[in-house]
Parts: C-alpha cells; sequence; structure tokens
C-alpha cells in the first residue's frame, strides 16, 4: 500500500486526507498547530456560497481598489510598499482579467459539485457543525452595483448556479430582521452556511478513525523529492525528523508557495488578510434580532452567518499586507458598526475579533494537480472560497493520487494546473 503525506491540516488538507482514506490509502496528516483548523479555517465568514463564485479579476474591482487604497477601513486595501511577490502576484491577476469569464464559470462548476461530497460527508460521519440550509441573501444599495450582480447571474447560471432577483420587500420576507434601504437583491436557494472549524474538526476525527495518521504540532522544515518518492523534514520537539513517503500533496494554505519551491514548483499564493467577529448573542433580544438567512452584502463586502443560537459571523475585507497577522482596531469597526446598522436588535458588546490569511491565486482558480516531480501533487490557493470549493477539489486530487499510484504503481506523466 501506498504512503501519502498530507501537509497542512486547513479545509483542503483535511478533506484531502479523508478522501484519500476512503479509497483505502495509507495516509499521514502533518500540520504545524496542535489540532486541524487553526489558520484560515477556524473562523472565516461561515458560507458555502457557490453563488459567490465570481473572479476579482474585474476591471470594477480594480477601480475599487484604486479608489480605497487611502481609506484605512475600505474594504479592500492593498498596502502601497513593493515588494516582488506582491508584485509578482498583481501583474499575473491583471493579466488574468481577460479569463474572467470562463474562471467565473469554472468556480461555480467546482462549488456546486463540491456540496453533494460535502453534505455526504457531514451526514456519513454525523459531524454537527450548525448547518443552514436557507440560502444565502445578496444585498445591494445602488443600481450599478445590481446590474453588475446580474451580469454574474448570467455566468453563475453557466456554471449551474441559479440565484434569482428579489425585491426590498422579497429581501425582508427572506430574512425580517434586517434592516436598512436597498435597491434590490439576488437569492440563492441552494446555498448555505456553517461552522467551518467545527466542520473541520470533525472530519478530521473522522479521517483518524479511517486510519489517517496524524503528526501534530510538527513544523515541515525541509522537502525533497525524485521519482522513488518524497522525503520530509520536520521539526518535532525542537529535533529534526526526517520521513520518507510514496507521495505528498501540498495543502498548506499561504505556506504552499515556499514549500512548491523547495520541490522545483512555482505556486504563486499570496495572503489575502480577512477579518471576522463572532457576536455572541448572550441575550434572547439579541438572538430574535440576528438574522437566520446567510448574507453578503455587495457595497460593503461583507458575508455574514448565523451558527446556532448563540453566535453570529460577520466576515470580509481584502488586505495586500504580506504575512501579517495583527488584528487592527481601524478594520474591526466597520464589520461592528455593519451589525450595528443592519441589524440594529443585537448587542454587540461581546464579540471576538479574528483575522487569516487567505492563500489565493492570481486567477483565484486553485491549484489542483502535480507536481514536477512525479509523486508531489497540490490542492491549495481557494482563496476566499476554501470550503466552499475544498470538498471538490480533495476528490480530484485524491482521485489522481489513486489512479497514479494504480495496480502498476504508474506516477502522474506531466504537471497538471488547476485541474478543474
Amino acid at each position: 500500500m501506498k504512503t501519502i503525506a498530507v501537509i497542512g491540516a486547513g479545509i483542503t488538507g483535511v478533506t484531502t486526507a479523508y478522501a484519500l482514506a476512503k479509497r483505502g490509502m495509507r495516509v499521514t496528516l502533518i500540520e504545524r498547530h496542535r489540532y486541524p483548523a487553526m489558520e484560515t479555517s477556524y473562523a472565516n465568514g461561515g458560507q458555502l456560497s457557490a453563488s459567490n463564485a465570481e473572479v476579482w479579476n474585474h476591471r470594477s474591482t480594480v477601480a475599487k481598489g484604486l479608489r480605497w487604497m487611502l481609506r484605512s477601513d475600505a474594504p479592500l486595501l492593498l498596502n502601497p510598499r513593493p515588494g516582488w511577490h506582491k508584485l509578482s502576484w498583481l501583474a499575473e491577476f491583471l493579466a488574468a482579467m481577460p479569463h474572467y469569464r470562463e474562471n467565473t464559470i469554472a468556480i461555480a462548476k467546482l462549488a456546486v459539485a463540491a456540496r453533494q461530497h460535502l453534505f455526504r460527508w457531514a451526514d456519513d460521519e454525523n459531524i454537527d457543525f450548525d448547518l443552514e440550509r436557507r440560502g444565502i441573501l445578496h444585498i445591494y444599495r445602488d443600481r450599478a452595483d445590481f446590474e453588475h450582480g446580474e451580469d454574474v447571474s448570467l455566468l453563475l447560471a453557466q456554471g449551474g448556479v441559479q440565484r434569482r432577483t428579489v425585491t426590498p420587500d422579497e429581501m425582508r420576507a427572506i430574512e425580517p430582521t434586517l434592516a436598512g434601504n436597498y435597491y434590490a437583491g439576488h437569492y440563492t436557494e441552494s446555498d448555505s452556511s456553517g461552522d467551518i472549524h467545527k466542520f473541520t474538526a470533525g472530519l478530521a476525527r473522522a479521517a483518524q478513525r479511517l486510519g489517517v495518521h496524524t503528526r501534530y504540532a510538527q513544523e515541515v522544515v525541509g522537502l525533497s523529492a525524485d521519482a522513488r518518492g518524497a522525503c520530509v523534514t520536520l521539526l518535532q520537539d525542537g529535533a529534526p525528523d526526517i520521513a520518507v513517503y510514496d507521495g505528498v500533496v501540498i495543502c498548506a494554505g499561504t505556506a504552499s508557495r515556499a514549500l512548491a519551491a523547495m520541490l522545483g514548483d512555482r505556486v504563486n499564493v499570496y495572503p489575502v488578510k480577512g477579518y471576522s467577529i463572532t457576536v455572541h448573542l448572550d441575550d434572547a433580544e439579541s438572538r430574535a434580532c440576528a438574522p437566520l438567512v446567510s448574507l453578503e452584502d455587495d457595497a460593503a463586502k461583507l458575508v455574514a452567518s448565523r451558527l446556532g443560537e448563540h453566535r453570529f459571523r460577520v466576515a470580509g475585507t481584502a488586505e495586500f499586507n504580506g504575512f501579517n497577522r495583527d488584528i487592527r482596531a481601524d478594520r474591526i469597526a466597520p464589520l461592528v458598526d455593519w451589525v450595528q446598522r443592519c441589524f440594529p436588535g443585537v448587542a454587540t458588546r461581546n464579540i471576538t475579533p479574528w483575522t487569516g490569511l487567505r492563500p489565493m491565486m492570481p486567477n483565484l482558480v486553485p491549484r489542483v494537480g502535480c507536481g514536477k516531480a512525479p509523486c508531489v501533487f497540490y490542492n491549495t490557493g481557494h482563496g476566499h472560497l476554501g470550503w466552499t470549493l475544498s470538498a471538490a477539489t480533495a476528490e480530484i486530487v485524491a482521485t489522481l493520487v489513486h489512479t497514479s499510484y494504480g495496480q502498476a504503481g504508474a506516477f502522474c506523466g506531466a504537471p497538471h494546473h488547476q485541474a478543474l
């Protein structure tokens, strides 16, 4: 039986390890933290949102980003300090703009495919993750943003995502607690929300029951590969430990770029920083006034999800500032203000702020497939849609690995990129 190392125990690593184990492979899951899902998979917006499949490589996004550069509270913030990684990523981002339509459709198709796997796994493994299958309501405050959203709906429909236009009255019928004035909205009934951390931790336990060996609190400090297999050097309790595997899958989020470089591959993942707040619904009025339907506010670039009876998650913003994990008060304040404006009955005296680094490719299409070495595979770079896409990309890479190590022991023949 072939041995496969999966590096990274966030949502993509855990789903990959699980999908490999379901195929009967011997898997070791490696994570530098003590527990799974402790970085970007810890406290995101909570949405399983095929309706949010639009890639960012559009002229309107670039125009807004330039206008917002001097605003510390802007939804999208670009640190003007130059750096080769940032500049190369931005150049590739602009170069991908002609592929905006095809990439949006491809992501939508992937998101639709992911749903069936994720819900089946949750049912099979009895994972409670505060799932709400009430759809996602996309709200617009002006005509221009709504009309752009109408164009996006046409692309999503080509990818199998159906979302319908709703009037302000229909919006309030869908979510009666929503306050404020709106131009119109879109509603995607097939979307859902839940707690990514609870899901990932639950699936990690299920993977262990299937025989996945976990090596938590161990950091990868060396990595090499050739036709014979992959050599992984781990730092455990301050001492190096070398392990050899038949193959390795890189699912390490923002660390994937550095690991890929050790293997001779280029994976231009950039850490796009996002923030969230978890509003603790400590009183009956707050619980009654918090929404049950998940929302996306186009103007504020925020999403919101109810997580069980006692929590409400609001997340968003995009900050291009390298590997910076500082929680800035001026970036948290707009999230709190949004709650007070849209759901004034919800008390915001008890909130938990958080920040995470989204691993984003320049064209916003995840890197899924083989590396240069025949035993190296990638499942990384999912950006803001990691949870939404992870079950599908895990199935893709697990099938690829399983096929590559078939009865004849054949390897993946040539590098693949964005194998969607």
